[in-house]
């Protein structure tokens, strides 16, 4: 078949880049693949990938470059900068960013690929770890199915479904709404289970019983049994997810729309990220329910959530705000309106004193939102 004969590199190796190359790999396409850490490609090498000492010098043959990266920002560098895809990639090249980042950088990516010659679209996949290892993802681009043809059988390769939204950046906004999906079921997950413990339930009876009927989603299904047997290794990192509530939010502020279900899981993952939680599953969102005796048992210090949240006339931009005196009402740079010294990260970050959090809840002296300290 002509497309086996396509020369494809892969910049990015990690969790979800690895298997996915392995799946190209094993289709027959001749592969080159780049990561910051070498160590992290030595086994798709092992199978037969090339190894290249730079994403520029991966590319430099390709007919199609995959990239699956962290950060927005990692996907500007490689692809924008001197050195980088869209310069040094060959004329006719396709370029399909994996990563899930900003609709906005996915568009610059595409006009100034097509000024070059070239074809760039965005397309973030869903379906986790698992998913990648299976190849069972879906795929989300930022495309139509004309433009995906080419490339249509080595998506295939890794992708279960692919569902186009027939233009730059559309790919990335489709994916930032499944988050925002997600955001809400993950709290859900979470605050099911503690109420269910709460009461003295069995928690996977619980679980079961809400999966059998229309509470059910994919938190509950695949994420929930790890929490309640105590494993929180990552499938997906809550240092990413932040980074994709942080996207969304972004997007939400910049169309005027309020995500309440979104803020208030970004608000908590943003608290189990700042007590070492960046590197868990997101099922560790449970942790923060729990005594803090089992959060500590799990790697986790909730002294670096004060430590890390101390401040006296700053709020939680960062920014400095002259507010006349304590306790005034006052505007923090992000336009969100703070009463009473509240810090624009909302429950939990507060300047002491009682408060009422998001959920409602009563708490004194600064206490942490929906966490128990030996009570």
């Amino acid at each position: 078949m002509a497309h086996t004969k396509q020369k494809v590199a892969f910049i990015g190796t990690g969790i979800m880049g690895a298997p996915i190359a392995g799946h190209i790999l094993d289709a027959g396409y001749d592969v080159t693949v780049h990561n910051r850490t070498k160590a992290k490609a030595d086994a798709l090498v092992e199978r037969g990938a090339h190894w290249a000492d730079s994403a520029a010098e991966a590319a430099a043959d390709a007919d199609v470059v995959f990239t699956m990266l962290g950060y927005p920002e990692d996907v500007e560098e490689t692809y924008l900068t001197t050195e980088g895809l869209l310069r040094c990639a060959k004329k006719g090249a396709v370029l399909i960013d994996l990563t899930t980042s900003s609709p906005e950088l996915a568009r610059d990516i595409a006009e100034s690929a097509q000024v070059m010659g070239k074809m760039a679209f965005d397309c973030p996949v869903t379906g986790g770890e698992q998913g990648a290892i299976d190849g069972t993802l879906t795929l989300i681009a930022g495309a139509t199915e004309a433009d995906i043809e080419p490339v249509r059988a080595i998506l295939e390769t890794f992708g279960a479904k692919i569902c186009c939204f027939g233009g730059a950046g559309k790919g990335q906004e489709a994916k930032l709404a499944n988050q925002v999906a997600l955001a809400s079921a993950m709290v859900g997950m979470a605050d099911a289970l503690a109420f269910a413990e709460q009461c003295g339930l069995d928690q996977e009876q619980v679980r079961q019983l809400i999966c059998s009927g229309t509470g059910e989603s994919g938190a509950l299904r695949t994420l929930a049994p790890r929490s309640l047997e105590g494993d929180y290794k990552p499938g997906f990192m809550v240092k990413h997810f932040l980074k994709d509530l942080g996207l969304a939010l972004q997007t939400a502020e910049d169309k005027e729309i309020a995500l309440p279900g979104a803020e208030t899981a970004f608000t908590l993952y943003d608290m189990l990220e700042a007590i070492g939680g960046a590197e868990m599953g997101t099922q560790g969102i449970t942790l923060l329910y729990q005594e803090e005796a089992d959060a500590v048992a799990a790697g986790l210090d909730w002294s670096l959530y004060t430590a890390a949240h101390e401040h006296d006339e700053e709020c939680g931009c960062g920014c400095d705000h002259d507010h006349g005196h304590d306790g005034d009402d006052h505007e923090c740079c992000h336009g969100h309106h703070h009463e009473d010294g509240e810090c624009c990260h909302g429950e939990g970050h507060h300047h002491g004193g009682d408060h009422e959090c998001r959920h409602g809840h009563h708490h004194e002296g600064g206490e942490h939102c929906c966490h128990h300290h030996g009570e």
